[in-house]
């Protein structure tokens, strides 16, 4: 008798114990990856709409997609969804080659050369440097239907030193006069890249158009 009120001591106690256990491990399991917040990309919040949005863009060629995908977004809603402009947000990523299109036609006419080496661009009717923003027109339409555009700082910065060459500035002055020369809606992202991910840890969904 003694024996078996040992074993059942026993087993009760380890019962114990393992239930004990049982129930701190939810506590102990880690919760949902948050990621930190850094109050320069707090604009991305600031943009309104109940619908996000962001366009990756890289290749010069590819660049009439994002635009057309953009248009796209807006049109599509309206009609299916009888959304206004206002209903979104919509950011286009320029980086690598394609960060030149931010600019206004002032620094294509003043720095259209360099621009179009460093893009691999060429006009399609002269086959010469564009002297004006190739995607000026629809790029500023859609900058006042609430468009914006994330610039790859990195790549600006890239740009400055090959174009104080040429102007006879420091690289500060030529960056200065790029980052005053944009088509509007622009802001200057550490990289292009740090554009799109804090845009998607942001609630974006993220079309990458090449």
């Amino acid at each position: 008798m003694m024996l078996r009120r040992n074993f059942l001591s026993r087993f009760s106690a380890a019962a114990a114990l393992f239930g004990a256990g049982a129930q701190k491990s939810p506590e102990a399991a880690p919760g949902p990856f948050e990621p930190a917040r850094h109050a320069r990309d707090d604009w991305f919040d600031q943009l309104p709409g109940k619908h996000r949005v962001v366009f990756d863009t890289w290749t010069a060629d590819k660049f009439d997609d994002a635009i057309r995908f953009a248009n796209n977004i807006f049109r599509g809603n309206k009609d299916g969804y009888d959304l206004t402009e206002r209903d979104h947000a919509v950011v286009i990523v320029v980086r690598h080659r394609t960060a030149p299109f931010a600019f206004n036609d002032a620094m294509w006419t003043k720095y259209g050369k360099p621009f179009a080496e460093r893009m691999e661009l060429a006009d399609s009717r002269t086959k010469q440097p564009p002297t004006t923003n190739p995607h000026g027109a629809p790029l500023s339409a859609l900058i006042k239907q609430g468009v914006h555009l994330a610039v790859c700082n990195l790549t600006t910065r890239s740009l400055t030193q090959r174009l104080s060459e040429i102007a006879g500035k420091t690289p500060d002055e030529v960056y200065q006069e790029l980052t005053t020369n944009t088509l509007g809606n622009a802001h200057f992202v550490p990289a292009g890249v740090l554009g799109v991910t804090r845009a998607q840890e942001r609630g974006y969904a993220v079309i990458s158009i090449g």
